[in-house]
């Protein structure tokens, strides 16, 4: 009968078998066309996903030099950096293909490229703004300034690539070719971001001109993708808001007028040399958040800082006064002890290991360092320079190397210890400054450490500070041999200290069951700031 399926063969209603995969002219699911126009070239997807997934990782790693100044480098300025990135491009990845379900995305893309571009500019002057309203390293400061730098333009870039592989699915049997194409570009920009900026990006160019730049390349590539889809798709596509462009102006003009701490961008710090208001020829290095040295351009013997006068103190009980030494300084800074060693023990012979070419570079234009054969400096990093020092010379060895307020965690260790001990004489004397506030965690650490290493320890600090009623610098000094304490405290007066050293049963109490720091284990910053 006309109209009735045989019921030998049922029709394509209810009920009705799938036709049989692969038959000629048979599809098992037939494709769903696109809209007319609506995908993107492939060159042009494969473009805008590489430009989104890069630009966020220029920001995750421009973004933690630029809150630097303000919070420090710590581990929890990294942390909190790193976490809030991989939350904003969760976030946007999420939202972004959700959006894409919902509605067209050839109506989004380009605003959300615009926009995230836009909002990459406006993070350098927000965080400025922002930083310089906040004091300290506390975890609120970190925190704050973190997510300002990267949460609303990484979950807003982040959203692109789910739309790109919503417009360019043709057919449902092309899903996992077009989304691993699109993914594995994607991967490919924020590896080449990733590489690009950190080793050639920052060694050439400032923060804020690869932040800016970023961003206004993405806004340029946002606006030209609008243009196109609007060529391709019509009137009702690809429109960017005029509001999104104002801010991104708006953006670079607050950037160029932005408060920076910034003198000079090193490659580890932002680094300015302040004059000492109370003396025309007294210099302070200022790098982050820390005055990291003082150098007195007319008199090499001026200690300004407690902290080097009691290590100065140690060299003078340690040796007899006068008398060349051959010295080694883990971290240079401004590169005061080795001047003023150089000046009251002529004939001395330094070594000096700081890792940032930047700051070397800025004791010769500003701070009047002259090397020499005695005073020759190498940009490396102190574990490293350690391992290629010759055994047993050394009559002393200075640590002196911060990032922030923490002693690098590589330079704690049980193991960086015994580097410093092989490269001692037998009566060499290690004398290190570290910076530690109350409950003093990471120094009765750090005091166990070189215990497990030297049989002689001693501390100097301010009186409060070893009560553990304050905070602040403290100097520990180890050898094998015996250390002077009776002299070392006599001395102190002579560098205007009155400062207390710590030995035997007192500094068994101070340092009570404190655990020794390790390659594997070396929590230094958690020790510094206990946040949980």
């Amino acid at each position: 009968m006309a109209g009735t399926a045989h019921p030998s063969r049922p029709g394509p209603g209810a009920g009705a078998p799938d036709p049989p995969a692969g038959e000629p002219g048979r599809a098992a699911h037939p494709p769903v066309p696109p809209p007319p126009g609506g995908a993107l070239p492939g060159w042009v997807a494969a473009a805008v996903t590489f430009l989104c997934s890069g630009a966020v990782l220029v920001l995750e790693i421009v973004g933690l030099r630029l809150i630097a100044p303000y919070v420090g480098v710590t581990l929890q300025t990294s942390t909190a950096v790193i976490g809030f990135a991989l939350a904003a491009i969760a976030l946007g990845a999420y939202t972004g293909g959700l959006t894409a379900d919902r509605t067209d995305p050839r109506r989004l893309i380009a605003s959300l490229m615009v926009g995230g571009g836009a909002l990459v500019v406006a993070v350098l002057p927000l965080v400025r703004f922002t930083g310089s309203l906040l004091t300290g390293t506390d975890a609120g400061g970190v925190l704050l300034l973190a997510a300002v730098a990267v949460v609303v333009p990484a979950a807003l870039l982040s959203a692109v690539p789910p739309m790109v592989v919503k417009l360019q699915l043709a057919t449902l049997t092309e899903t996992g070719s077009v989304v691993g194409r699109l993914s594995g570009i994607g991967t490919l920009g924020g590896i080449a971001a990733t590489f690009a900026t950190g080793f050639l990006l920052v060694a050439v160019l400032p923060s804020s001109v690869i932040l800016v730049a970023t961003g206004l390349l993405t806004v340029a590539a946002g606006a030209a993708v609008g243009v196109l889809l609007r060529r391709r798709a019509g009137a009702g596509t690809g429109r960017v808001p005029a509001h999104l462009l104002v801010l991104a102006v708006a953006g670079s003009l607050l950037a160029a007028v932005a408060p920076t701490p910034c003198e000079e961008e090193t490659a580890y710090h932002c680094a300015r040399v302040v004059a000492d208001p109370g003396d025309d020829s007294g210099r302070v290095l200022v790098l982050d958040t820390l005055r990291h040295s003082y150098v007195d351009l007319d008199d090499p013997t001026h200690l300004e800082f407690e902290y080097v006068r009691a290590i100065a103190a140690a060299v003078r009980a340690s040796a007899p006064a006068g008398e060349p030494l051959s010295a080694l300084h883990v971290g240079g800074g401004g590169m005061t002890l080795p001047r003023y060693l150089a000046d009251v023990r002529p004939g001395t012979q330094s070594r000096v290991l700081e890792v940032d070419p930047g700051v070397v570079a800025i004791d010769r234009e500003q701070l009047g360092l002259a090397t020499s054969d005695d005073l020759r400096v190498e940009v490396v990093d102190g574990r490293v320079g350690l391992g290629t020092e010759a055994p047993g010379g050394r009559d002393v060895v200075v640590g002196d190397a911060f990032g922030g307020l923490s002693v690098p965690w590589q330079l704690t260790t049980r193991e960086a210890m015994e580097l410093v001990d092989a490269a001692l004489a037998d009566d060499g004397v290690y004398a290190v400054n570290l910076i530690d506030h109350p409950p003093l965690d990471f120094v009765r650490a750090e005091l166990a450490t070189m215990r497990a290493v030297w049989p002689h320890v001693l501390l100097l600090a301010r009186a409060p500070v070893l009560a553990g009623d304050d905070g602040g610098n403290l100097v520990a000094v180890a050898s094998r041999s015996p250390l002077p304490a009776e002299r070392l405290t006599a001395t102190l007066p002579d560098f205007d200290l009155a400062w207390h050293v710590a030995e035997g049963a007192e500094l068994d109490a101070f340092v009570g069951d404190a655990r020794v720091l390790t390659d594997d284990f070396a929590p230094v910053d958690q020790l510094l700031t206990p946040y949980g």
